[in-house]
């Protein structure tokens, strides 16, 4: 970390991190932002033209993104594709747009890389937007819930069979609720409601959307082959792993499937706050900080002994306050008050699962909750995890990166792996409001 520990950090107290917020919102509203990029541009998901990296298309170091408005507020990483909302409501999106999850209709590859307002969506006073690998979303003011993209999977949620929406479309089944969240796995999804409601859809095998479409095992986790390599030290690199994954994917016949958005029978009753999903499991949390997980368990991604089928408590992990996933490892922001102060707290970053590339950030047992040692007393106030990498932007806005190095992920000038978090200076003196990953890009919202 050479040096990093040197820097001054502040300890955060109980409402801190809310009061710098809106500090930062009304400081944003009157100058601007600036949103930045870094890792694997192949799919155009960097935002970036070819002129400003050079001959490659991967960016080692964070690079302003050209064509953009100066008013973003938020940004949405999907896996091979970028979406920004600004504060006048206007959805931008750029990156890889075979099925349509730009919101332009189909375009030519080498115009995947140009950021352009979302068609469609004109009336839609956007105020989120999430995006997955094949589809993406947007949130009206309003609350109502809007997608478009390719899933054979039922991952849009318009009804049986629909598989694909060119142009943005209104899930009705969730007319007359207001969604405040989504998140996309691989082929399921889960939406999170102001009043704590928590409705899932798409592809239901292994228990990633509890016991809706019936509880039974795909192809993937009774494949003892697949576990076997992905758990070996040996084992092949990450890009032929996935591969077998999605191969057993594509095996799948008769794939149980909700094709419109469900309540999540488990948390009828229970107040959710946050909900996570990575390529194929779900982190759900409640408002009393017990987090649940479910679905696939081959990574050890679901941070509990228990192996039955269904949503059940992570082991081991102390007061979460916000979660996130990567492919096949997970995230949370725990929180713990002070000794000597019980009105101070601390915040420290739990990991498990999937690690075959340092993207634990920690050494020690991976199917457990272990906390990152090397962020204690960073602060972290957001978590996000891509496909072999992890980030953590803290309450100072500083961001620290770690995990696999390949394509420029971490943002250091190389493709080296880091084992353990390394604090980002390029962006030292940068205001960074939301840091974010895709499965090999990254996007950063730094004030100007």
């Amino acid at each position: 970390m050479l040096g990093s520990r040197l820097k001054l950090r502040w300890s955060g107290i109980t409402g801190g991190v809310h009061l710098l917020r809106l500090h930062k919102e009304r400081r944003m509203s009157s100058r601007g932002a600036t949103v930045m990029s870094f890792g694997d541009g192949s799919q155009g998901a960097l935002g970036l033209p070819l002129s400003q990296i050079g001959l490659g298309v991967d960016a080692y170091e964070p690079t302003r993104i050209p064509g953009l408005p100066s008013n973003i507020v938020c940004l949405s990483a999907g896996h091979y594709h970028s979406l920004a909302v600004t504060s006048h409501g206007h959805l931008w999106a750029w990156g890889r747009n075979n099925e349509a999850q730009l919101g332009r209709g189909l375009s030519p590859r080498e115009s995947w890389n140009e950021p352009k307002r979302v068609l469609g969506l004109e009336q839609v006073n956007v105020r989120a937007a999430f995006a997955s690998g094949v589809v993406s979303a947007a949130i009206d003011d309003d609350g109502s819930l809007w997608v478009w993209g390719k899933s054979k999977r039922g991952q849009l949620g318009l009804g049986k069979d629909i598989i694909m929406a060119v142009a943005p479309a209104k899930v009705r089944a969730l007319a007359g609720e207001k969604v405040t969240k989504v998140s996309f796995g691989w082929g399921h999804a889960l939406a999170l409601t102001v009043d704590g409601r928590l409705y899932g859809w798409g592809y239901s095998a292994d228990g990633r959307l509890g016991k809706m479409g019936g509880l039974e095992r795909s192809p993937l986790d009774s494949n003892d082959d697949i576990l076997e390599n992905t758990r070996q030290p040996s084992s092949p690199d990450l890009e032929v792993a996935e591969k077998q994954v999605l191969e057993a994917m594509e095996r799948e016949n008769n794939m149980p499937i909700v094709w419109e958005p469900c309540l999540v029978e488990e948390f009828c009753g229970v107040e959710v706050v946050d909900i996570a999903c990575g390529l194929d499991h779900s982190l759900v949390l409640c408002c009393d900080h017990t987090l649940l997980s479910g679905g696939s368990n081959i990574y050890g991604q679901l941070g509990r002994m228990r192996q039955d089928l269904g949503f059940f408590p992570v082991d081991k992990i102390l007061c979460p306050i916000s979660i996130a996933s990567g492919l096949g490892h997970s995230l949370a922001i725990c929180r713990f008050a002070a000794l000597d102060d019980a009105s101070e707290e601390t915040r420290s970053v739990a990991s498990w699962g999937w690690n075959q590339n340092s993207q634990l950030g920690r050494a020690g047992p991976e199917n457990l909750p272990s906390l990152v040692e090397a962020l204690e007393g960073e602060n972290p106030i957001s978590v996000s995890g891509g496909r072999a990498h992890s980030l953590v932007l803290t309450l100072g806005g500083d961001l620290w990166v770690w995990g696999s190095g390949r394509n420029g992920r971490l943002g250091l000038g190389s493709s080296s792996d880091e084992t353990e978090p390394f604090y980002l200076d390029s962006l030292e003196g940068c205001e960074v409001m939301q840091a974010v990953s895709g499965f090999d890009h990254n996007l950063v919202l730094v004030a100007e």
